[in-house]
């Protein structure tokens, strides 16, 4: 009885206990040859990426600005959304390097949608694959229009699958202390913006840019999906994004602290401003606002300002995805956005501002 009991005790299972079920995903290598990479795709990637090193590195002069949707659920609106975009992008391309800010994964301060892979129906059955599936097709369509994309990392498995066609990325306020965002970030093929706490630490930032731009060894996965140890050769491209925190960092007193600290660290002082979040105390209209002040800051002469993101769709606002059958066409689900005909003002005014300099 004895012997029995104790092997019944030894035979009990002690991990995933709270794990409902597992289901097998396709390999980062699988989906990638079910959406290949054109070669014209291909050239817009790699033209994106080394026109943003050239502004990191400060060989070119203009403004790079990350504009679009807060997140993306809706292939199709973002697709016209993206024809726009584009339009505007050769009018401006002159001063500012517009690339279309496609965010596919949501952080949640507690819980709600997780973004398009996780929940491509809107519906909580977190078909991911599908979501995966969709994402790519999405981003290869994007690159073949000519059209560069920027997004926020979080997921440290998802990069393998999307990220050989992404121009820029960004870590998150809620992820920027994260040592295996940190790692993944020394691995990235893009330049990367890590944002300041959501208390508006700034230390926070330049610490993850400093630990980025090192060599790492973590866990991840390769193309084939298995689990493998990667070796980075850390990333030279990082930059600290202001968004805000208790109080609007965007200003130019807080640019310079910015600028001191980066400074102090050894770090090269290259910011970007969130137009939106804290920055704008979570009102959309007043994206704009904190646009301007920053144009003020350039037009003064300020070169430590190398980029700003815009959160901007179709329609203005945002809605509940309470009923995702009644969904209104271009009106975010996330966070409200800027609509196109204030998109569009803004950067031409910004343009024409910036020609002035």
């Amino acid at each position: 009885m004895t012997d029995n009991a104790t092997a019944t005790r030894l035979n009990r299972p002690l991990s995933n206990t709270n794990i409902v079920s597992e289901s097998k995903l396709v390999s980062p290598a699988e989906l990638m040859n079910r959406y290949p990479r054109s070669e014209s795709a291909t050239q817009t990637i790699e033209n994106g990426r080394t026109e943003i090193e050239a502004i990191l590195d400060g060989n070119d002069s203009r403004l790079l600005a990350v504009v679009g949707p807060c997140s993306i659920h809706d292939v199709n609106a973002a697709k016209d959304y993206a024809q726009q975009l584009l339009a505007l992008r050769n009018k401006v391309s002159k001063h500012i390097n517009l690339v279309m800010r496609v965010y596919f994964e949501k952080p949640r301060t507690t819980v709600g949608w997780k973004g398009l892979i996780n929940d491509p129906h809107l519906n909580d059955t977190f078909d991911i694959e599908t979501g995966l599936g969709m994402a790519r097709e999405l981003l290869v369509w994007l690159a073949e229009i000519g059209l560069p994309t920027g997004t926020e990392a979080l997921d440290p498995i998802s990069p393998q699958y999307l990220s050989d066609l992404f121009t820029w990325s960004a870590i998150g306020a809620r992820t920027t202390e994260s040592q295996t965002h940190r790692e993944m970030s020394s691995g990235l093929s893009t330049a990367v913006g890590f944002k300041n706490g959501t208390d508006g630490n700034l230390s926070v930032a330049t610490n993850a840019m400093k630990s980025a731009s090192k060599p790492h060894r973590f866990l991840g996965i390769d193309s084939r999906g298995h689990a493998t140890v990667l070796k980075t050769r850390g990333n030279q491209y990082g930059h600290v994004i202001l968004r805000g925190g208790k109080t609007p960092n965007f200003d130019s007193v807080n640019v310079a602290l910015a600028e001191q600290a980066l400074e102090d660290a050894g770090l090269a002082k290259r910011i970007m401003i969130d137009c939106s979040h804290a920055n704008a105390h979570k009102d959309h209209t007043r994206q704009p606002l904190v646009a301007r002040n920053v144009l003020d800051q350039l037009v003064s002469g300020n070169s430590s300002i190398i980029g700003i993101m815009l959160e901007s769709n179709i329609n203005a606002g945002n809605q509940s995805l309470s009923d995702a059958s009644d969904l209104k066409y271009g009106v975010s689900i996330t966070d409200a956005c800027i609509d196109w005909e204030t998109t569009e003002n803004l950067l031409m005014e910004m343009n024409d501002a910036l020609a002035q300099r």
